[in-house]
């Protein structure tokens, strides 16, 4: 049997030439790659210091959008002069200066845009107050609490509500329940409360309290509006809290009636 001799493979000269090209080059990437990502590193830790390189003049004017009701541009302007002072056009981080504003407590958030080449325009979101809210804050209608200062709220005619944080949706909901069940009954709904227990407590725009407790109150408003025309009240007194807490009927309080104080008589001088 005749054996086939093996056949060495042949380079080219060509092969040869470009196999070590490659060889030589590969050094050359390496150290390629290694540089682009070094650049990278010292321009991603570096940045600002770029873009301050650019800016020729900090920000030093801004113009409100809109008509905030709350907001004043003096507001504004204190709130930036936390800053010390602002950066330049290419290099202040408005998110910085957003937040800054956002820190007032009756803004809910806050636009912040650059305009070319040193000025921010602002745009200001406020809460928009519909109760008081344990005597020194306000709810808006969401059920968020916020703070207001007293030169701002000017004559703010609000119902007063009480009652932990964590209970302000749930208080502001009843509010609007019970106070419409009240009105079907030509009654004003004027403050309102809960306690720790749960227990409701109302009073209406003419001082009367009702105790409605725990639970379900519907019927508990329905019951007053039916024993309420019955009420005898002493004479020199006023009704003063009608207790509903009770399966039936109702157990009801009195107070005596304010002094007025005769006004002074007038004397005639010949």
């Amino acid at each position: 049997m005749a054996v086939r001799p093996n056949r060495v493979q042949q380079r080219s000269p060509s092969q040869a030439t470009e196999e070590s090209d490659f060889k030589f080059f590969l050094p050359f990437k390496s150290l390629f790659v290694i540089l682009c990502v070094g650049f990278g590193y010292y321009c991603y830790t570096h940045w600002h210091d770029f873009l301050e390189y650019l800016d020729s003049q900090p920000i030093n004017s801004f113009a409100v959008v809109g008509q905030p009701k709350y907001t004043a541009y003096n507001d504004i302007r204190d709130s930036l002069l936390q800053f010390g002072e602002l950066k330049g056009y290419f290099s202040q981080d408005v998110k910085e200066v957003q937040q800054q504003i956002e820190k007032m407590p009756w803004v809910r958030g806050a636009l912040v845009r650059k305009i070319w080449p040193n000025k921010l325009s602002i745009a200001v979101a406020e809460y928009s107050p519909v109760a008081f809210w344990n005597d020194k804050q306000l709810l808006a209608a969401d059920g968020a609490i916020f703070s207001l200062p007293e030169e701002k709220r000017g004559n703010l005619q609000l119902p007063a509500l009480q009652g932990n944080d964590f209970q302000s949706r749930e208080v502001l909901s009843a509010w609007y329940q019970i106070s419409n069940a009240l009105k079907a009954k030509n009654m004003t709904l004027q403050t309102m409360q809960i306690d720790g227990r749960g227990a409701w407590q109302v009073s209406l725009s003419n001082g009367i309290i009702l105790k409605l407790g725990r639970g379900e109150w519907q019927q508990k408003i329905e019951r007053f509006a039916t024993i309420y025309p019955q009420i005898e009240v002493p004479e020199q007194q006023a009704l003063d809290y009608v207790d509903l807490r009770y399966n039936s009927g109702a157990a009801v309080g009195f107070k005596p009636l304010p002094q007025v104080e005769p006004a002074p008589a007038e004397t005639n001088e010949d």
